[in-house]
């Protein structure tokens, strides 16, 4: 699959690899498995529902569920079932604060108390609309991304009609939710594209400000009469056309991404304060420097050029960002926030649009989605190839990104289905790159990629389609809905449901996840969770920590059955003596355990290290 992967570095031209149509055409011949070729999977052929679909659930619990409130439900809804699945009433992304989920919706935002998961209860909503809803918390301030035309300052409901109004508003929105049942618009920052999504970055050395990344992808670039500056000359996606007679560079409002600047302490002065070029050209100044748009060849995926970021996710503890941009994967480095540098970029014949990223704790890994057919379409049904649509994974190496595999939810959906590659997060066990993801009316996919070029299914949820609908030649009809984003946060998975609401899950142990690694990952409490402002995960010393990494001793068989069973008994010994204050004697048992295991054995090593970091923490 490597030949397959065509990539470049900006230390380098334009020029890219020849593709070899003939690798391409072997991985598009590996479809989605189905019921003629593989055992039958429970999530193929649930019955249809709105809010009572057939459900199918492997090693996950679904604790919770709430419909979406007044105001973000169609009116023409249940009766009309094409209204069932409006976008301009879909749920979108999520973001937490404590015990506060705020999940966005194309008509504003509802806010849910989560501190019992298992019955989350809606505090309030915000009637705001303009799609499409991104959503990021950082201390008392919510930031929201809009992109409509529709979309007013004020909130307003009235639209906002006409070419040029200057009560229309595109760009990020600021509330204040110090009080959270009654949260306050402190600032509107406009941006010539809007905002599809947005991104906080945070740097140790600014901590009076936070920045936030714009991504605006809209083709409907604001006229310079209505928000100066904004252009969208020249026309197209040809490379040539913004360099001038001269060959100097054309500048416009696409290929940029606009770093915010927001103060804290006075953030109704927020402002642009650089627009970042990251897909110039190192060679020529070409803004237009990276994929053109097309086709990679024979039998490959037609790609959208690459004019913006979709979505950006930074990793601020390793000073990097990963850009999904349309018709790439960039990495960026992101030491100095306010000025962004690409340092790498890839492409894939198998994607059609570079939707979002994520990386590993480590940051040796970055995993890029496709959004094929823009999340509307049926893209995972039997006939189609496992690799579009899909999850890209690659290495970084040297600060280059090397191909590893790709990953596709392993069971066929209908064509009622919209299905496709979408929002997911990091599950906090230590010592695996396990991620939880959306896959619209896919459901939700728990996955280990820890052998990067092997990514395997561990857990999933799934509800049948919100509908069956068919046209006049009687071929299947998809109405939207499914999972937009699935996170974990603090012991439990939340989902934003399109067209359903929210929902709340569990992971339940199996032969795949031990309870120990279940217990430990929920150890990790962040204050907030902003997905694409990744958090380092950090796990404290403690015997839950322990008993995780002896749980993948165990799995990988490396400890013999008499070692095995002298530690169980050993670290069960010193957990109790710390439950009754013996700490000097609980810290003698583990490090006895520790001195039975093999340093050379990567997993033995790692629970010797879990053990002696225990036992230094109890003295």
């Amino acid at each position: 699959m490597q030949d397959a992967q065509i990539h470049t570095t900006s230390r380098g031209s334009r020029a890219r690899r020849v593709l070899a149509a003939a690798a391409v055409t072997a991985a598009a011949a590996l479809l989605l498995p189905s019921t003629a070729t593989a055992q039958a999977d429970p999530r193929e052929g649930l019955g249809a529902g709105w809010q009572d679909a057939e459900t199918a659930i492997s090693n996950l619990e679904l604790l919770a569920h709430r419909d979406k409130p007044d105001g973000f439900v169609h009116p023409d809804a249940p009766e009309n079932p094409a209204a069932i699945g409006s976008i301009n009433h879909a749920n979108s992304d999520i973001a937490f604060s404590g015990n506060f989920a705020f999940v966005g919706s194309y008509q504003g935002f509802n806010v849910y108390d989560v501190s019992d998961p298992a019955e989350p209860a809606h505090l309030t909503s915000v009637i705001c609309p303009g799609g499409q809803g991104d959503m990021t918390v950082f201390g008392d301030l919510l930031f929201m991304s809009v992109e409509q035309t529709s979309a007013r300052i004020d909130c307003g409901t009235q639209g906002a009609p006409g070419p040029i109004n200057h009560e229309r508003f595109r760009g990020v929105r600021i509330f204040d939710v110090s009080d959270v049942q009654h949260p306050v618009q402190v600032a509107a920052v406009q941006t010539c594209r809007g905002s599809h999504t947005h991104t906080l970055v945070t740097s140790p050395d600014d901590p009076g400000n936070v920045y936030v990344y714009n991504s605006g992808t809209s083709g409907n670039v604001r006229s310079s009469e209505e928000l100066a500056g904004c252009t969208n000359t020249p026309d197209g996606n040809d490379p040539e056309a913004f360099l001038d007679e001269n060959g100097e560079p054309i500048f416009t409002s696409r290929f940029m991404v606009e770093v915010i600047q927001v103060p804290l302490a006075a953030p109704e002065t927020a402002a642009v304060v650089n627009e970042a070029r990251l897909m110039v050209d190192p060679d020529t100044g070409n803004q237009h420097g990276l994929w053109p748009g097309g086709d990679h060849g024979d039998g490959t995926q037609s790609t959208s050029a690459t004019d913006a970021c979709h979505d950006i996710t930074a990793y601020p503890a390793i000073g990097l960002a990963a850009g999904a941009c349309e018709g790439n994967g960039i990495l960026i480095d992101i030491s100095d926030p306010v000025n962004p540098a690409r340092i790498d970029q890839v492409t894939d014949p198998n994607f059609a649009y570079w939707h979002s990223a994520t990386f590993n704790n480590d940051g040796t890994k970055v995993l890029f989605t496709d959004e094929w057919g823009g999340g509307v379409g049926a893209r995972c049904q039997a006939d189609q190839p496992a690799s579009w649509g899909a999850n890209a994974i690659f290495d970084i190496v040297d600060g280059t990104m090397q191909f590893a595999s790709h990953y596709k939810l392993p069971v066929a959906q209908t064509g009622f289905e919209n299905c496709v590659a979408h929002n997911g997060s990091l599950v906090p066990v230590p010592g695996r790159d396990i991620m939880v993801q959306a896959w619209y009316q896919g459901g939700i996919s728990v996955f280990d990629f820890t052998d990067s070029a092997n990514p395997v299914e561990i857990a999933f949820f799934d509800r049948g389609p919100v509908a069956e609908r068919v046209n006049d030649d009687g071929e299947p009809l998809t109405t939207l809905g499914g999972f937009w984003s699935v996170y974990y946060y603090r012991g439990h998975i939340y989902g934003s449901e399109i067209a359903r609401g929210f929902d709340v899950l569990a992971l339940t142990e199996s032969d795949q996840l031990d309870q120990a690694e279940i217990d430990v990952a929920g150890l990790v409490q962040f204050d907030r969770l902003n997905v694409q402002h990744q958090p380092e995960l950090i796990w404290p010393a403690s015997f839950e920590l322990v008993r995780a990494k002896f749980a993948q001793a165990l799995r990988t068989d490396t400890i013999s059955p008499n070692t095995e069973q002298r530690l169980e008994r050993t670290i069960d010994l010193a957990d109790r003596h710390a439950d009754d204050s013996r700490d000097r004697a609980a810290a003698a048992l583990l490090r006895s355990a520790s001195s039975q295991l093999d340093p050379t054995v990567d997993r033995q090593a790692e629970l010797a290290d879990a053990l002696d970091d225990l036992a230094d923490d109890l003295g």
